[in-house]
């Protein structure tokens, strides 16, 4: 196999778990967030800086790489690792999500999903086969089998035919891996917000036999609560000594309620995105540092981190380098967003272990303004 899970600790309060997933690249302490770097790359961070923010994984993305600059080259530079200097471990997403984001531009069919580039127009085609192709000259430790993910709201009968598909699809994947003792595929469950299409769905890849597992179709519009009901009765239809990941959460809150309800991993563009639109997030909540009232706030941007954004800037230097569009300011918000993040992630590992972690969770969100 080639990464293993070992159970540390389950928590007396809740269904968190403290866990350590061993890679060939280094070893993960679990719950995790992961930094999303489509396309080879964190956006505004370079590897240096994301190790001293202490990130132990981080994502890249299967569809932009097989567009720009093709999976050939990155297996001729020897590797993603090599190719983006990063020497810890990394994921890739099955490039399904991006493809079925497409909407007009994509056709859906047995064999896979036919689309036009959202570059140039061009036409392609991935199926199961191509998806772990790509993710195989990739080289990541984690890859992902290629699956539809349902729109929210869809009917029944479309989710129960799309994952019915995603299991065809996933033992095809399985069939296409040729290195499995390098890297390890996860299986994805969908079924959309129905809970007896949920249990079909991990029934069907639990049979299959994955080293781990991620909870797809989920963070995709529906409301928190929805979400959370989900999650509820979802993860624990999944085995206890396998990686649990659900896919594209990266807000405080959703990180809380997805480690709360037995979520193991988890990533998000969140933390960057809205780092470049002048957002930071902060333990009073997030922070619009764009904002005119920051202007002579020499303030750093949270009171309470040590980031290295917060020990040698002001609000009002990020504010002026960001409203006259310098490629500083979004490189000091997105340092401090994803140190924010890891960092919370770090909290949360500690209180699981001395069970407290509700606790921790109304104490935060009290502090953050999500309740009063």
């Amino acid at each position: 196999m080639a990464i293993k899970y070992e159970l540390i600790k389950e928590a007396s309060d809740c269904n968190a778990r403290l866990g350590k997933i061993t890679t060939p690249h280094g070893e993960i302490e679990t719950p995790i967030f992961m930094p999303v770097g489509t396309k080879a790359t964190v956006k505004a961070m370079t590897p240096e800086e994301l190790k001293d923010i202490n990130s132990q994984i981080i994502l890249a993305n299967t569809y932009h790489l097989y567009m720009r600059p093709g999976h050939d080259l990155v297996e001729e530079a020897g590797g993603l690792h090599k190719f983006m200097n990063w020497d810890r471990p990394i994921l890739t997403d099955s490039g399904g999500f991006q493809v079925f984001s497409l909407g007009d531009l994509r056709e859906i069919k047995e064999e896979g999903v036919e689309f036009r580039s959202h570059i140039d127009g061009s036409k392609h085609f991935i199926s199961p086969e191509k998806s772990i192709e790509i993710q195989n000259s990739l080289g990541a430790d984690i890859i992902m089998a290629f699956d539809e993910c349902a729109p929210y709201p869809s009917d029944r009968e479309y989710v129960k035919n799309s994952l019915e598909r995603t299991t065809r699809w996933a033992k095809r994947c399985i069939d296409a891996h040729k290195n499995p003792d390098k890297q390890a595929l996860f299986g994805i469950v969908q079924g959309g917000m129905y809970k007896d299409l949920r249990e079909q769905s991990a029934r069907e890849l639990l049979e299959l036999d994955f080293p781990g597992y991620a909870v797809g179709g989920l963070s995709v519009g529906e409301p928190p609560e929805l979400m959370n009901e989900v999650l509820e009765y979802t993860t624990p239809l999944l085995p206890k000594n396998k990686p649990r990941y659900l896919m594209g959460v990266g807000s405080p809150d959703y990180l809380f309620e997805a480690v709360i309800r037995g979520i193991d991993m988890a990533d998000c563009v969140l933390p960057t995105r809205i780092a470049r639109n002048g957002t930071a997030l902060t333990s009073q909540g997030r922070l619009v540092v764009r904002n005119a009232k920051y202007k002579r706030d020499f303030s750093k941007l949270d009171p309470e981190c040590d980031c290295y954004t917060c020990k040698n800037y002001s609000r009002a230097y990020i504010r002026h380098l960001i409203n006259v569009n310098e490629i500083l300011g979004a490189r000091l918000t997105t340092i401090h967003n994803l140190h924010f993040l890891v960092k919370l992630m770090e909290n949360i590992r500690v209180a699981i272990k001395e069970d407290r972690l509700m606790e921790y969770r109304d104490e935060f969100y009290r502090k953050y303004g999500y309740i009063e």
